[in-house]
């Protein structure tokens, strides 16, 4: 049995589906916080249940990830082997306006479940979401896990680095196996609509002007969401792994923000209307994920490059607002 929090989202939602396409069993948590728009929460917890719960192998709980005594009772049930922790309040610009957010979901919410798998029967392996982010003002490209990470430059960074150092407490203290995720600006169907890729969508479809910050001179290491699931199933089963591991996980290719602009402006034919802005707080300059650990510990090769993930993402955008 594999627990999952997050499954309405967009990570979580992929993973669960995977996981149940290749026969296992998944409990899934979520809240559908209102962080951004709950139909599209509810729209992919729909497909999750339309596919998978008459074979009986998908079973879901709505609820938050700091009830302690819910989520205990969900362990103390279900047993799980593996758990993969997702769930989290997530975006960099938010954590500007809404820290007490990170606080709660970020900071509480792992506590939470780092003690109930500390007090499960049979300790489970505990796969969590780390960021990218935990790099901040690193200059040093690609990123490597070998890096210091002790600057971040946001908040939502800074509960991702304090994760990173709970599970490392909760390995030494109590033998807890923990692995932690350093994700790469993930992308696809299903998308999140705060993420820029997304905005953009929207914008050019809307004919309203794209907010390209930093005059365009960003690259991000665009990983498709296929390949981040295929990452993280390969945790699930790897049999070679340290009481504590830490891996990026990232398609080790990064591109400037504006081809990624001019690709998906192809896929909806427009040509974009650029408004270039200055760097905004907390952001960085570029990201480049350094794969080799994941690699050698689990044979992860990233297989979508950004010209043929954008038209996927974009096919489902028509799709899922209707477009021609």
């Amino acid at each position: 049995m594999i627990f999952v929090t997050g499954t309405a989202g967009f990570i979580g939602y992929h993973l669960a589906g995977r996981l149940l396409a290749d026969g296992c069993e998944v409990i899934g948590l979520d809240n559908f916080n209102d962080y951004y728009d709950v139909r599209l929460k509810r729209a992919r917890h729909a497909c999750l249940t339309e596919r998978f719960s008459a074979a009986g192998r998908f079973r879901f709980v709505e609820g938050d990830i700091c009830d302690r005594e819910g989520v205990a009772r969900l362990f103390a049930e279900y047993r799980p082997d593996c758990v993969i922790h997702l769930a989290a309040q997530a975006g960099v610009r938010y954590s500007l306006k809404n820290p007490f957010a990170y606080q709660s979901s970020n900071l509480d919410g792992f506590l939470n479940m780092l003690e109930c798998c500390r007090h499960a029967a049979v300790r489970p392996r505990l796969i969590y979401a780390s960021s990218s982010s935990v790099y901040g003002g690193n200059t040093v490209l690609p990123f490597s896990e070998d890096q210091a990470v002790d600057h971040p430059v946001s908040l939502y960074a800074a509960t991702k680095k304090a994760n990173e150092l709970m599970a490392h407490a909760y390995t030494h203290l109590y033998g807890l196996q923990t692995v932690g995720l350093r994700f790469f600006t993930v992308y696809g169907s299903w998308y999140r609509p705060d993420m820029a890729m997304y905005l953009f969508a929207d914008a050019m479809t809307q004919g309203r002007p794209i907010k390209v910050f930093n005059h365009g001179e960003m690259r991000r290491d665009f990983t498709y969401i296929d390949d981040i699931v295929d990452g993280v199933v390969r945790c699930v089963s790897a049999r070679n792994f340290g009481p504590y591991e830490i891996f990026n996980i990232g398609n080790n290719r990064p591109e400037r923000l504006l081809d990624m602009i001019r690709l998906l402006a192809a896929e909806f034919r427009v040509t974009p209307k650029l408004e270039l802005l200055p760097m905004q707080d907390g952001d960085v300059p570029a990201t480049w994920a350094n794969i080799d650990r994941l690699r050698a510990k689990t044979g992860y090769e990233p297989r979508t490059p950004l010209s043929a993930g954008i038209p996927q993402f974009a096919a489902w955008y028509r799709e899922y607002y209707g477009l021609k």
